[in-house]
């Protein structure tokens, strides 16, 4: 068996994540618990879709990306963060008053 990422799932919501080989007989995962192997789950997770303007976030499915806090709905996770707010470009910008020091 080869050694991989498991997402534990209880209760729908990932709660741990452990490298195992998957034998029940070396580690016993938790009663009623889900094992998905990490590295080929969907995840939804927030984007910054840029092809509109303004840009904002969008879920997009990624595989792989699932971590703790997430929710199994029995077919792909989706994240537990609240959907970011994109920043405003000019807040990214040095005030400057067209002067120069030496």
């Amino acid at each position: 068996m080869t050694i991989q990422q498991y997402l534990i799932i209880e209760n729908n919501v990932v709660t741990n994540n452990v490298v195992w080989d998957g034998d029940v007989q070396t580690w016993t995962p938790p009663v009623d618990s889900i094992q998905l192997i990490t590295d080929t789950t969907p995840a939804l997770v927030w984007e910054l879709d840029s092809s509109v303007s303004p840009s904002i976030y969008v879920l997009q499915e990624k595989i792989g990306a699932g971590t703790l806090g997430f929710t199994w709905d029995g077919t792909v996770l989706t994240t537990n963060e609240p959907k970011p707010t994109p920043k405003n470009p000019s807040e990214n910008q040095p005030t400057t008053t067209g002067t120069t020091t030496i």
